[in-house]
């Protein structure tokens, strides 16, 4: 199908783009990757009047040691985050899930900020921010503000970022020593959206979890922390009886959805499954065979 029109911008600055989105209101869109919103203009399912491209920004491209955290420029590509090394040593969680995000292609252009400002709950990175206590880091011509990733993901495909307020970066705590991270995802095939998936980092000291976050994809309108899980595991010697245990609370306080991938009560049971294993790869304890 082709796409209804609309005007285009391509600024040069972020204070263009900031300034694009403002004069645009509600009926602007801004275009990161593409990869999310150019299908949804394909099929009419998206009507924006001005469309803002931020491909010249290559500002937003940087990926930073920060001190305590790594700061990751909103359009820095899934590939990029992949292979950058501070992600890799400091934030492994965000490079394993954005190497699963559909393939190499989408991945090539597909950005990181796109992705979490696209808020699809059956996406990989929005449970990989939530379990890491990420910040969002936004502005407008109103001004600049942080967001926790408790309170960005809002809804089924809605944010917390307002019409006229653009994704700048996403901060992520660093992952020190002690800590171990696993994400894992089950899907029908290597290019499709998560059935149901888990992110997980726990930190160990002296034979015992000591913290654990636990965050679910596809598991509800919104990623969700398994708290319930969390509070569980920590504090308990690990192994593989005392991760059992824990992901039995791993889908509490959930909603999943029911469609042809799955029902709520098989992606309950995923959820269950698959936090299991998340827990037991993070914690490196050789699973049972």
């Amino acid at each position: 199908m082709i796409p209804p029109s609309f005007d285009y911008v391509r600024p040069a600055t972020v204070d263009d783009a900031v300034s694009a989105l403002a004069d645009a209101g509600e009926e602007g869109k801004v275009l990161a990757g593409g990869q999310s919103l150019v299908p949804l203009l394909r099929l009419r399912l998206a009507y924006p009047e001005t469309l803002i491209d931020l491909d010249r920004l290559d500002v937003l491209r940087e990926i930073r040691d920060d001190g305590g955290a790594l700061s990751i420029g909103a359009m820095a590509t899934h590939h990029q985050v992949v292979r950058d090394p501070l992600v890799r040593a400091h934030a492994p969680l965000i490079a394993q899930a954005a190497a699963t995000v559909a393939d190499p292609a989408v991945r090539h252009r597909g950005t990181f900020g796109g992705s979490l400002a696209h808020a699809d709950p059956a996406g990989d990175l929005p449970a990989v921010a939530l379990a890491l206590d990420a910040v969002f880091h936004t502005r407008s011509a109103r001004g600049e503000r942080e967001i926790p990733a408790r309170a960005f993901f809002v809804d089924w495909m809605t944010s917390a970022l307002e019409p006229d307020e653009l994704l700048l970066s996403v901060r992520v705590p660093k992952l020190g020593p002690g800590w171990g991270a696993h994400y894992e995802k089950f899907h029908r095939t290597a290019q499709a959206w998560a059935v149901v998936g888990v992110a997980c980092a726990v930190r160990r000291e002296r034979g015992a979890i000591e913290d654990a976050r636990i965050a679910l994809t596809n598991m509800g309108p919104a990623p969700v922390r398994a708290s319930s899980a969390e509070e569980f595991v920590a504090g308990r010697s690990v192994s593989e009886d005392a991760f059992r245990a824990a992901s039995e609370r791993a889908a509490e306080g959930t909603s999943p959805p029911g469609d042809l991938h799955g029902s709520p009560e098989y992606r309950t049971h995923l959820a269950r499954v698959l936090t299991a294993r998340a827990l037991t790869a993070a914690a490196s304890i050789r699973p049972e065979s």
